[in-house]
């Protein structure tokens, strides 16, 4: 980690970056360079695209086409799945509480 307070230190490609972090919110930043380096990986190991400055392009593309994918619901919806599942259980507490009014 990073000396400097309100930043961490991580690594992409084997490449070091220092980036400004709120405590709160490490976690989640670490998880997105998990997620980065991890693309950023498969693409270098392809042994389709040369360079790393390609390959954060390349990344960064599928990333973005990975989230517009999912926001305009050519993929899996995720708010319409949570509404739905809030929804079901909302059902489930009221019929539980029916039920336990009959006993």
């Amino acid at each position: 980690m990073s000396t400097e307070p309100g930043a961490i230190e991580v690594n992409i490609l084997d490449r070091s970056y220092r980036i400004a972090c709120k405590p709160e919110e490490e976690a989640g930043l670490l998880q997105a360079v998990d997620y980065l380096d991890g693309k950023m990986r498969e693409l270098r190991d392809s042994g389709k695209a040369l360079g790393n400055e390609r390959i954060a392009v390349l990344a960064a593309l599928n990333i973005t086409h990975e989230l517009l994918t999912l926001r305009l619901g050519n993929g899996f919806d995720i708010g319409a799945f949570k509404r739905k599942m809030n929804s079901m259980v909302r059902s489930i507490d009221q019929a539980i509480g029916r039920q336990d009014e009959l006993f």
